[in-house]
């Protein structure tokens, strides 16, 4: 069997800065509570778990007996979208410090949970044979037939679109239907007992509701017998002793129907409470929208007799305009979106970062986060253990990040394909064979496909947008200089820094101050952008003759004529 990734690092995880590594002491810190009678005890586990002292805390109080349980929800009345991923990646990252944090002694399990028994309360405007599905609102989703025909729901299509998502990432995690869950009767027990504290279930929820809501609230979703729908409907009688409850059917006729064996759901809180409860959750994050409805389900999942598990509440992504994203209004990237023009693992990067932060997701962040993500492969490489596991990319990689990324930047190819007028990679591989002789789409494939995503994106965002202007007087002084003394230097020169001598030398000389107004000058005139990447790099790449060209004709004016 491979040694595991993350054994024998609970010594740098102790104090771990790293936001997961703050979310794996606090959940080892509840899990020791939690198991603790005494007060004293509970608070100095606790203490030491805060002071880094985590082998002292697990020297007095050992591991628990069972799983620790980690779990995401989903909703399948929708196709998978990336805040699906978001939960998954960055519960994951959670679950990897926490077992670095304990040196991979403590089974763990995620559950990737889908309500796939709610209702289907509107049809949504992605999926065909819209007019079927109107037949069957109400009904759960696992009851809805499949408008794809492809499998027996419109519940179980969804969910295996999730499965094939998720599996598609590497994700280690279990799935779990709520449908399987409540008609297995796995979540019997717990139901039963919320039957009997319906009571006290009720005065935690009917204070948070409207007056005409709280009217003919119940926790408990009778299935009618009738139609198949879910219904919000009253409970009119309780029976604790044979756990029924009564309700009105559509048809006007009572019922008395077990609260067990998936005759009825919860309401979605109390319904997450009764989750929590019934398996043993000990972390699940949520959005900020979502603050007041985990304080209410941890209310009702103690009354349950659970313990709420621990989490925190993440900010929501923002488009580019700073608006909440919706998937209603269709003003955020779907996960399709970004893996048009970046990596999987530089979309898991980018959502690693400051998840207490709101952040925009829109197109313009993504050669930046690809970028980004590249540049702290190579870092991590020469890093010290324990600085290796505050690198984002030990939490993107699961502990395992590989041992080189791209010798070329995800920047300069897409200003390479800019320049080119690149049409497909055999245009790019044109330049990148000259600079690296030795490299191929098969000893480079990492950068193979960022070719393709360059051109992707160039395509799509770039060739439109180019602009290019004309130099001031001061400009075109200086861009002729940096030809005369490019020109000066052997016909063969492929050496980045060398080139990039040059262009600091022409800045300084010319006296651009600050020196980033050169680079400007550079990017807008030649490039016909507001940003590039490092000059020599590219110059390099596109060819020390063929550069010289670029320059002069940028010097004329060219560029911005369209000569």
């Amino acid at each position: 069997m491979a040694a595991s990734p993350f054994a024998g690092l609970s010594g740098h995880a102790r104090n771990a800065r790293a936001w997961p590594f703050e979310q794996a002491r606090n959940l080892l810190a509840r899990l020791l509570k939690a198991r603790l009678a005494d007060d004293g005890d509970r608070d100095l586990a606790a203490t030491l778990i805060h002071a880094g002292k985590v082998d002292e805390a697990l020297a007095q109080f050992p591991a628990l007996a069972r799983e620790v349980i980690f779990e995401t929800g989903y909703g399948p009345s929708g196709l998978p979208h990336i805040g699906t991923f978001n939960e998954v990646v960055r519960t994951t990252m959670v679950r990897n410090a926490f077992r670095a944090l304990t040196d991979d002694q403590w089974a763990t399990r995620l559950y990737c949970f889908s309500d796939d028994m709610d209702g289907l309360r509107k049809v949504p405007e992605n999926v065909p044979n819209g007019e079927l599905l109107k037949q069957d609102l109400g009904k759960p989703l696992t009851m809805v037939r499949d408008p794809f025909g492809e499998h027996d729901s419109f519940g179980r299509h969804n969910n295996a679109r999730l499965r094939a998502f998720l599996d598609q990432y590497g994700f280690d995690y279990e799935f779990l239907s709520a449908t399987d869950c409540y008609q297995s009767g796995r979540f019997d027990e717990t139901l039963l007992k919320a039957l009997e504290r319906f009571d006290d279930i009720q005065a935690i929820m009917l204070p948070t509701l409207g007056p005409e809501r709280r009217a003919t609230y119940s926790p408990f979703l009778p299935i009618s017998p009738t139609t198949g729908r879910v219904l919000q409907v009253p409970t009119l009688e309780r029976n604790v002793e044979k756990g029924t409850i009564v309700f009105e059917d559509e048809d006007g006729s009572r019922v008395e129907t077990p609260v067990t064996g998936g005759r009825v759901k919860m309401q979605w809180k109390p319904d997450w409470a009764m989750r929590w409860t019934a398996l043993g959750v000990d972390y699940e994050m949520a959005g900020k929208d979502l603050i007041e409805s985990v304080k209410v389900s941890s209310r009702v999942c103690r009354v349950l007799g659970g313990v709420p598990p621990e989490g925190f509440n993440f900010e929501l992504f923002l488009d580019g305009e700073g608006r909440k994203i919706s998937k209603s209004l269709g003003n955020g990237l779907s996960i399709e979106d970004w893996l048009r023009y970046g990596t999987p693992d530089s979309l898991a990067f980018y959502i690693y970062a400051s998840p207490k932060s709101a952040k925009k997701l829109h197109f313009d962040v993504i050669p930046r986060a690809v970028d980004d993500h590249l540049g702290q492969i190579e870092a991590y490489r020469d890093q010290e253990p324990e600085k290796r596991i505050e690198n984002p990319v030990w939490h993107v990689h699961q502990g395992e990040p590989p041992q080189a990324a791209s010798p070329v930047s995800f920047s300069l190819l897409l200003n390479l394909a800019a320049v080119a007028n690149a049409t497909d990679k055999a245009a790019l591989w044109a330049y990148l064979s000259r600079y690296l002789p030795d490299a191929t789409p098969e000893t480079e494939p990492t950068l193979d496909r960022l070719a393709g995503y360059a051109l992707n994106y160039y395509e799509d965002f770039v060739r439109a947008k180019k602009a290019f202007r004309l130099p001031t007087d001061k400009e075109r002084a200086a861009l002729l200089d940096l030809a005369e003394r490019l020109r000066r230097l052997p016909p063969d020169t492929s050496e980045g820094e060398t080139i990039q001598d040059e262009v600091y030398a022409v800045g300084k000389a010319h006296q651009f101050d600050p020196l980033r107004a050169w680079f400007a000058a550079l990017y807008e005139v030649l490039l016909g952008a507001s940003q590039g990447p490092r000059f020599g790099s590219f110059a390099a790449i596109y060819g020390l003759g063929r550069t010289i060209e670029l320059i002069e004709a940028g010097a004329r004016g060219q560029l911005a004529s369209g000569a």
